[in-house]
């Protein structure tokens, strides 16, 4: 047996390199989670700047269908721009007028995620739970959808618990929605350079 072949197959160079990979998928996670944190207050923000203009000026609802038309021509490479989009950051803002739980809780999940509480969910106690527990669990928006539709707080109990600030698995459904979603590559101007493949 070669001195090469010795040295992969070893123990040592075996921990060295699960060591090294699991450093490395935890690095894209939270780098992941940081364009995820930024998109999500963009958009947060976003709305928040839509809603109070409108309040202000007494513009009407065509403002938004305007502003996605020249926001799209101003940045093509940026999907995330609809009016359909800056109606759910309208919506996302008039849900949520406090700051540091958007920063804290919801920037801590995708933007699908952010909508399918908005959509689902009429309680402002329910969609933190919910925002929580895919958190702690690392759901995926369809798990999410699924635990919402099952009325899952009702069975767990509403009453909120205070999160832990961690960095999720790699391996949660959340921590790969998060690598893999077309909103970040989009806010990035990745989205038609990078394929998915390269990516993984």
């Amino acid at each position: 047996m070669s001195e090469d072949s010795k040295l992969i197959t070893s123990h040592d160079y075996q921990q060295f390199l699960k060591a090294l990979k699991n450093r490395i998928t935890q690095a894209q996670v939270r780098a992941g989670l940081a364009v995820n944190r930024e998109l999500v207050l963009l958009y947060w923000q976003t709305g928040l700047d839509i809603l109070t203009t409108q309040q202000e000026q007494g513009w009407g609802a065509k403002t938004i269908d305007y502003l996605s038309a020249d926001l799209q021509r101003a940045l093509p490479s940026m999907k995330g721009f609809s009016t359909r989009n800056l109606k759910y950051m309208r919506a996302f803002a008039e849900a949520w007028s406090d700051e540091e739980i958007v920063q804290a809780l919801l920037a801590q999940i995708t933007w699908y995620h952010n909508i399918a509480l908005i959509e689902k969910l009429s309680a402002k106690e329910e969609r933190i739970w919910y925002a929580q527990k895919t958190i702690e669990q690392g759901w995926s928006r369809n798990v999410l959808t699924l635990q919402i539709e099952n009325k899952l707080h009702l069975r767990q109990g509403k009453s909120s618990t205070n999160f832990v600030h961690t960095l999720m698995s790699p391996q949660s459904d959340l921590a790969g929605q998060v690598l893999k979603d077309p909103y970040n590559f989009d806010f990035l101007d990745i989205g038609e350079i990078a394929q998915e493949r390269d990516l993984e």
